[in-house]
C-alpha cells in the first residue's frame, strides 16, 4: 500500500521543506495542543501563533510568532507595539490586530472587575490595579480617578492622551467630572513612555497647580502617581504635595 504523499513546497531562500501547520502530528499543534493539555503547556511561540492563526507561504503561523520573539523582543517589547509597529516587521494588518487587542484586554483586565469598586488604602494598591495598563503605553495618558469619603472608586475619567504640560492638563478639565459626580476625592495618575518614574519639572508644576485647584474646590488631592516600566512615583509618598 502506497503511502499518502505530504504536499510539501521549498522557499527559495531556505534548504530545508515547509509543512503547514496541519500537516503535523496533531499533538504539536498549538491550538490541539492547549485543547488537550491546557494553555499553560504552549510556549510564548505557541501561543502567539494561535493569535496570528494562519502562516504565509513558506512560513507557518509559529514561524511568524518565533520571528516576532527574535531579535531579543520579548513579550512586554510586542505588547507595547501598535498595528503599523507589527506591520513594519511583515505581520499582516488583520493578524497585528488581533494580537494588539489580546494584548490590551489583557491590560484592561485589572481594571475590568464587573461592577466591584475598589478602596484604595495606599498608593501600592492603585499601582497594582493601574501598572498593566499604563507602563507600556507609547504615549503619555493623565487620568483622574474620583473617589467618596472613604477612599472608594466612583468613576476612572481620562483627562488627555499625548504630552503632559499644563496647558492640556487645565484644572478646569481635571476636575469636571469631580465636580458633576460629587467626588470627595480624587487621585490622579499618568505614565511615563520613557520608563523613568521620576517627576519632571512639568509634572511638579502640574501638579501644584491642580493641588491648589483642588483645595478652593473643596476636592482634595489624595495623589499623583506617575507609572513607568521601571516602576511608580507617589507624590504623597515623596512628600511632593
Amino acid at each position: 500500500m502506497r503511502s499518502k504523499k505530504i504536499n510539501r513546497t521549498r522557499p527559495k531562500d531556505e534548504g530545508r521543506y515547509y509543512t503547514t501547520i496541519k500537516e503535523w502530528p496533531e499533538g504539536e499543534r498549538p491550538r490541539e495542543k492547549m485543547i488537550a493539555r491546557g494553555a499553560v503547556s504552549l510556549t510564548e511561540a505557541e501561543l502567539l501563533a494561535i493569535l496570528i492563526r494562519t502562516g504565509t507561504k513558506g512560513s507557518t503561523a509559529l514561524d511568524i510568532a518565533k520571528k516576532l520573539l527574535s531579535d531579543q523582543r520579548t513579550l512586554r517589547d510586542i505588547a507595547a507595539m501598535g498595528i503599523a509597529d507589527l506591520r513594519e516587521l511583515g505581520i499582516g494588518q488583520a493578524r497585528a490586530a488581533a494580537i494588539v487587542a489580546a494584548f490590551e484586554l489583557s491590560r484592561r483586565l485589572p481594571m475590568g472587575d464587573g461592577n466591584a469598586r475598589p478602596i484604595f488604602r495606599s498608593p501600592e494598591e492603585v499601582a497594582q490595579r493601574y501598572t498593566a495598563r499604563f507602563r507600556d503605553l507609547k504615549h503619555e495618558e493623565f487620568w483622574a480617578l474620583l473617589l467618596t469619603t472613604s477612599n472608594q472608586l466612583m468613576k476612572e475619567v481620562r483627562i488627555t492622551s499625548g504630552t503632559l504640560n499644563s496647558s492640556l492638563v487645565h484644572p478646569r478639565e481635571c476636575f469636571h467630572d469631580a465636580i458633576k459626580e460629587k467626588a470627595a476625592s480624587v487621585i490622579f495618575l499618568h505614565n511615563h513612555p520613557s520608563g523613568n518614574p521620576e517627576p519632571s519639572q512639568e509634572d511638579l508644576a502640574v501638579t501644584r497647580q491642580l493641588v491648589e485647584a483642588g483645595k478652593i474646590l473643596g476636592i482634595p488631592v489624595h495623589d499623583h502617581l506617575i507609572i513607568a516600566a521601571q516602576g511608580m512615583t507617589s507624590f504623597v509618598q515623596r512628600g511632593l504635595l
